[in-house]
Order: structure tokens, then sequence, then C-alpha cells
């Protein structure tokens, strides 16, 4: 039986403490149609010589030198030379499980075009795992066990930067890596939920996500909380806000004011509503807060809901079901 070639996209720069580690991982796949695309993104370190060793000994190994720098750029070249009728992507510090590529080429053959194969991740760090990773796993994962990740995309990125597989006519109807846009993985996530790709439910861990204190997530600009809010609005606006809807953003702290900041520079007519005493009836960028009780009485209404905490959250949900609002259609939560 004919097995499909998945083409591995691997960015680096500067990986040479943990490089080896993910490459072995990929050499040991019990899937064996591959080939790894791996360009150097400026290294200064080992990082190019330990590809290199690899290739040597595999010819499924490819390394590439980027003609400019930076991720993006990195990724265009990686899949510009890629050959796979199947597309992933793999971060060069961290490792997959030995049955991964089988899994995800498995779970696409079996379902067809327009879907996405993804898996669970779980984060290590020799010093420990901090709190923030560890709810973005356990809550990463709760949505990968039965393919729902879409339904929270404004919250945070819900595919697994260097764990999802797709079609390769897929990959290029979503605009593969042509976007500037950073994040680029949430971007991309963004594309794939644009073009109604489906995810593939998956409840086996199938990538193993180094923290450490340089990783780029942590320490690149393009990471910055402000790139996500940026990039969540845009495709709100492009994606769920609709002509005759009324918009509404609920919250006013800092997040809710940088969104109301962004509304008002853009010329979007909104209204805002909280449910604090000391900020209802005040104009902050000439928008007057509400209680948020004013809903009951505006029609056709898409909220924008920037209030982080969980017990909150579940009020809020529980007044929507109240109004017979559904989550993901009428309200969607930014964070």
């Amino acid at each position: 039986m004919h097995e499909p070639l998945v083409s591995i996209l691997i960015p680096f720069k500067n990986v040479a403490e943990y490089f080896e580690e993910c490459l072995d991982s990929i050499q040991k796949q019990t899937y064996t149609n591959w080939e790894v695309i791996a360009v150097n993104d400026n290294s200064n370190d080992l990082s190019v010589t330990i590809a290199k060793s690899f290739a040597a000994k595999d010819a499924r190994f490819k390394i590439l030198d980027n003609d400019e720098a930076g991720i993006i750029t990195a990724l265009r070249k990686a899949y510009l030379h890629s050959k796979g009728d199947y597309i992933s992507r793999m971060d060069a510090d961290d490792y997959m499980d030995k049955d991964r590529i089988k899994i995800m080429a498995e779970s696409l053959a079996t379902h067809g075009k327009e879907t996405l194969a993804i898996g669970k991740v779980k984060y290590f760090s020799k010093k420990g795992v901090k709190n923030g990773y560890d709810r973005y796993e356990k809550w990463l994962n709760k949505l990968t066990a039965t393919g729902d990740n879409f339904k929270e995309i404004y919250k945070e990125c819900v595919i697994p930067s260097p764990c999802w597989m797709v079609h390769r006519s897929d990959f290029d109807a979503c605009g593969a890596f042509k976007p500037n846009r950073y994040p680029e993985d949430y971007d991309l996530a963004f594309r794939f939920y644009e073009k109604g790709l489906k995810c593939l439910p998956c409840t086996t861990t199938l990538h193993y996500w180094r923290d450490y204190d340089i990783r780029t997530s942590r320490t690149s600009e393009h990471y910055a909380q402000n790139y996500f809010l940026d990039i969540k609005l845009h495709y709100f606006l492009k994606l769920e806000l609709k002509t005759n809807n009324n918009l509404v953003v609920w919250g006013a702290g800092k997040k809710g004011k940088t969104i109301a900041n962004l509304l008002v520079k853009k010329n979007i007519p909104f209204h805002w509503v909280c449910d604090n005493e000391k900020k209802i009836g005040k104009d902050i960028y000439g928008v007057r807060l509400v209680h948020f009780s004013a809903l009951r009485k505006i029609s056709h209404s898409k909220t924008i809901i920037t209030v982080a905490n969980e017990e909150d959250q579940l009020n809020i949900t529980s007044f929507y079901n109240e109004l017979n609002k559904k989550t993901a259609v009428d309200y969607f939560f930014f964070c």
C-alpha cells in the first residue's frame, strides 16, 4: 500500500543543544516515507553541523540556508523545496513521539481533504513547566481530544504550531506561508479556520514541547500580547462581523481598552459594556461605558469578551444562555 510522502518543515536557529534529539526523533518514526526540509535561519552555533551530519547519513534530510532572516521566510523556503503530499511542521528544539507521523498521515488518508490532523502535546522543562504553559497544555489537549479547537480560536492559538499535518492542496488553498503576519502560527490557524478545515480528534500525545527561557515565543517581540490582540481583531472583523451586526465590547480592563482603542482608530462603531460600577457612565476614547444589561436591548449583537477571570466567564456564559445566544456565534471570548 502506497504511503504518501510527508514533508516536515523545520526552521532552525541556534538550537545546537536540542537539535540532535529533535532530528533523532524524526529518524526513528515508524512511518518511513517522509522528508525533512530544514532551513538554517542564520545560526552561529553548531546547529548546521548537527543538521548536516544527519543529512550525510540519511538522504531524507535536506538542509538549506535562509536567503533572508526570520521564521516566516525560512518556512517559505522550506515549503518551496518540499515535495510531500502531506505537509507538517516541527520545531527544532522539540521532539516527537515515534508514531506521530504515522498517526497523522493515517488520519488524513482516512478522512480525506479539507481536514487537519492534530495531536495532543506535552510541555517539559528542566526547571519545571510554569503554570501558564501547564494551563495552556490542558486547555489545548481538551479541545484536541474532541476536535473542537476552532470553537475557542479567539482565546489562544488552538492549533499547536509544531504539531499539525494537512493535505498539500488544502495548505495551498489556505495561503501556505505567504502572509507576513505575526504570530505566524496563530495566523495560519485562523486561515485553516477561515477555509473550513475540520480538526480531526486525537487522544494521543504526539509532540513534546520544550520550554526554556530563550525560546523564541518567550523572547521575540513578534509574540508579544499586542500582536495576539491585533490578529484576533483582524480575523474577527473579517470573519464574524456582518453589516447588520451591532458590535459590542465587554470589559474595560487592559485588553478591553486596547480593543476599544483599536476600533476607535479604525472608525468602527461599537457598544462598550462592563459590570464595574466605577467605570459605568464614564467616557473612554469617546465611548461611554454602560452596564452589560444593556445587551438585552441591543439587537443582532456580536460581542468581543475581554474578561479573563474563569468564574466571570461562567457568569457571562449564563447571562448569554438566558438570552438564547450561542458562544462562537453571538459572543466570543478573547482571553
